[in-house]
């Protein structure tokens, strides 16, 4: 009989390192991981606050190669699961998963990753992650409540999104992946998401009761993307 298909969650940076590492977030988030001592976790790092101050340090330096600013933000990434990973102790597995698209046998129930190679984002591991152990949700937790209709930063007009499909999310974000770019979900990741036909939920991560009513199979607030 196959094990129960882990719950994948792609932890924004923003959350992890918002500038300084969030001690009360994490401190919240693992015990509530923790507490689910029946569902197993995969739990992909982003890079946060870290990430880009490296990046925007390099372009300041003369940098203007994108995969070198791939390779800073990547190892941002593994420097924050590092961080997580021990959080969890002898609940996780020890070493920081490598190859997203390679299936990790594990005994331990927590499995932490992060970036692993140019061209794309942590969301996009989180999605080869999420098929390789044949899971079909990612819950995306970030800074932000929903994913909207345009940069609400710069867009008065912009409107939440409860419900769309990928075809619609794609209007939106685009396809090209841009080093440290900000989306709800990185373009090449929802993608590949749309082409596996994956559920993907949105939502804000530091909202601690949100994410356990999700986890529980209870009404949420956040936007689900979802095959078209």
């Amino acid at each position: 009989m196959d094990p129960p298909k882990p719950v994948v969650l792609s932890l924004g940076g923003s959350l992890i390192a918002p500038d300084d590492v969030d001690i009360a977030f994490l401190k919240r988030f693992s015990n509530l991981v923790r507490k689910k001592k029946d569902t197993r976790f995969i739990i992909v790092c982003g890079g946060g606050m870290t990430c880009r101050h490296y990046q925007d340090a390099a372009k300041r330096l003369g940098v203007t190669s994108h995969e070198d600013l791939d390779w800073i933000g990547i190892k941002a990434t593994r420097l924050n699961a590092e961080l997580v990973r021990a959080v969890f102790g002898k609940a996780a597995h020890p070493i920081v998963a490598g190859d997203p698209a390679r299936r990790v046998r594990t005994n331990r129930r927590i499995l932490v990753g992060a970036g692993f190679k140019p061209g794309c984002s942590s969301d996009h591991d989180a999605v080869l992650l999420a098929n390789a152990f044949k899971a079909d949700t990612i819950i995306n937790l970030s800074n932000i409540t929903h994913a909207y209709t345009k940069d609400p930063r710069k867009h008065k007009d912009a409107q939440k999104i409860g419900r769309c499909t990928w075809g619609e999310f794609q209007r939106i974000v685009g396809t090209k992946w841009v080093p440290g770019g900000n989306f709800p979900f990185d373009p090449r990741a929802s993608k590949l998401a749309k082409r596996l036909r994956l559920r993907v939920i949105i939502a804000k991560g530091s909202d601690i009761t949100n994410l356990d009513k999700m986890l529980s199979g209870k009404r949420f607030v956040g936007t689900q993307i979802g095959p078209d």
